[in-house]
């Protein structure tokens, strides 16, 4: 059994530089603003060990501060944002800038306390490495990956598609058991499925093989290093002996593991939702200016039109009388 102790050893592929505006007219809260966001962009993914750089180019001091804004009203009712202590830029004045280089994966909301209706959103993805490997990064040639039991009497094949794990993605685990010494494919095999992240069991399953082979999809929500492992492996009486091997080994004890890592899936990641720009801008005023004209004279038109008509034919409610 091995353990993972530092699945970051596999350092970062490459890191890069990202720069955000704050524009002219972030500073107003109003809904028309020469500014159509606050931050631009606004929500900006980025790699672990990259650098992100905001540049004021308002005509105000603006800051760079992790956490939750107050939204676009909330200032009115004295709520100014609650920072939560990662990255804080302090003041920085027009024509300057601040730099973060960020270290950790995940999702991260950004406001200005001067201003904390403005807001922003950074998500940031570990370095992802484009081929297959183990929890170590090292390299799988091709699949599937074999391993042996303790005793060398059973090999355990094993192929996971897709080969790049994600969160969120469905993953299917397909696995043979063999024979070392005949290479005969061996069937009714009774093995635990376990799988293992982040140092924690999350998965365990009793299965019976029918060809030599079986299969587990599973849905990871979380990233982190993996250990795919089977542990019991047993079959048969006859089935896996051999005269030439003697075997010491438990069947508790008959196990084998496998590992890889799960990478974040900044395709199906969610966050709450916010206000990112300054709301409704002139041209929609413009465009509610027809309707606001038209539907009026239209029902005017139409009053015209019944009263005319009502005028044109009077009712025939009188009543005729004949003369004695």
């Amino acid at each position: 059994m091995f353990v993972i102790s530092n699945a970051g050893s596999m350092g970062y592929l490459y890191a890069e530089e990202v720069t955000i505006d704050i524009p002219f007219g972030a500073y107003s809260p109003e809904l028309n603003t020469p500014a159509e966001v606050w931050y631009d962009p606004p929500t900006v993914t980025v790699t672990v060990g990259d650098t992100v750089t905001w540049i004021n180019n308002d005509n105000e001091s603006h800051t760079v501060t992790s956490g939750k804004s107050s939204g676009r009203f909330g200032w009115m009712d004295k709520d100014f944002g609650t920072p939560d202590g990662l990255f804080d830029s302090d003041r920085f004045l027009p024509n300057e800038s601040w730099s973060y280089k960020f270290e950790e994966s995940g999702t991260f909301s950004y406001f200005c306390t001067i201003h904390p209706w403005m807001e922003g959103v950074i998500t940031v993805k570990e370095s992802q490495i484009d081929y297959p490997h183990d929890a170590f990064g090292n390299k799988i040639e091709s699949f599937p990956v074999i391993k042996f039991t303790p005793d060398n009497i059973i090999e355990a094949d094993l192929t996971w598609e897709p080969s790049i794990i994600k969160s969120h993605e469905k993953v299917q685990f397909i696995y043979q058991f063999y024979s070392r010494a005949t290479n005969a494919n061996l069937a009714k095999m009774t093995y635990d499925f376990v799988l293992i992240q982040n140092g924690k069991e999350i998965y365990r399953d009793t299965g019976l093989t029918q060809i030599g082979g079986d299969y587990r999809n599973f849905v990871f929500d979380n990233a982190g290093p993996i250990i795919i492992r089977f542990e019991g492996v047993e079959g048969t009486a006859g089935t896996i002996s051999d005269k030439s091997v003697t075997s010491t080994t438990s069947k508790a004890a008959r196990t084998t593991e496998f590992s890889t890592i799960v990478y974040e899936n900044q395709e199906k990641m969610n966050h709450e939702q916010m206000q990112i720009k300054p709301a409704q801008r002139l041209d929609l005023y413009y465009g509610l200016y027809p309707v606001l004209i038209l539907v009026p004279g239209i029902l005017f038109i139409i009053a015209l039109f019944w009263m005319k008509k009502s005028k044109n034919n009077p009712s025939q409610n009188t009543e005729s009388s004949t003369p004695i």
